[in-house]
């Protein structure tokens, strides 16, 4: 994945009131997840924007409230890409990856983010683009080359996931269909439905009569 480097400040302020007065400022609230898993109580310093949640078994973890301009993630929003995030944030670097975005229903801009933080050692859950390749056999005797999936969900270490999923349909015949069950990446774990269809290459009337033609 390509690397999207961007700021993000401290957001200690909190609330309905105070992310509709982050807005107006042309700013989004943004929630960065994950992290290590430690054991209750937490002996350490939080620091600006920080809090624990506790997530179960006398364990927890550190979420931050922060904030970005609209400006500084617009070409991490509106792109097919995806990007492995170099967050600054109070005066250190961390890796994340873009887990949600919250529109708003009407306006259709930015009104939340939520990052995960990642690192090379846990694996991720992305949704990554596909790109055929290659001329099906049977687009050559008359058929369509359909694309049904155009993303799909991948899981591995951040560092291991591509910027594309490249599937070549050389041999994907008349009438036939890959399935995600069919595809296999290197290191690469795809979580959708084994029995999805990606892509085909479907029957047109011309080949249809083609091949009515040969039978006779």
């Amino acid at each position: 994945m390509k690397t999207f480097q961007l700021v993000a400040e401290p957001r200690t302020d909190l609330g309905k009131k105070a992310a509709q007065a982050l807005r107006a400022e042309s700013k989004i609230p943004v929630v960065l997840n994950g992290g290590k898993v430690f054991t209750l109580p937490f002996e350490g310093t939080l620091k600006p924007g920080e809090k624990i949640v506790e997530i179960g078994n006398n364990q927890g973890l550190i979420t931050t409230d922060l904030a970005v301009t609209n400006e500084a993630v617009r070409k991490l929003i509106y792109t097919p890409d995806i990007f492995a995030i170099e967050l600054e944030v109070n005066g250190e670097k961390r890796m994340a990856v873009l887990k949600d975005i919250q529109f708003h229903p009407v306006k259709d801009n930015v009104l939340h983010i939520d990052l995960l933080e990642v690192t090379p050692e846990k694996p991720v859950t992305i949704t990554v683009p596909v790109k055929l390749e290659g001329h099906a056999e049977g687009v050559k005797a008359g058929g369509k080359l359909s694309l049904s999936m155009k993303k799909l969900k991948v899981r591995a270490p951040y560092t291991e996931i591509p910027e594309r999923l490249v599937i070549n349909v050389d041999h994907l015949g008349l009438g036939k269909t890959l399935q995600v069950g069919d595809l296999n990446f290197e290191g690469l774990e795809l979580v959708n439905a084994k029995n999805a269809v990606v892509c085909a290459v479907q029957l047109t009337r011309a080949a249809r009569g083609a091949a009515a033609a040969a039978a006779k």
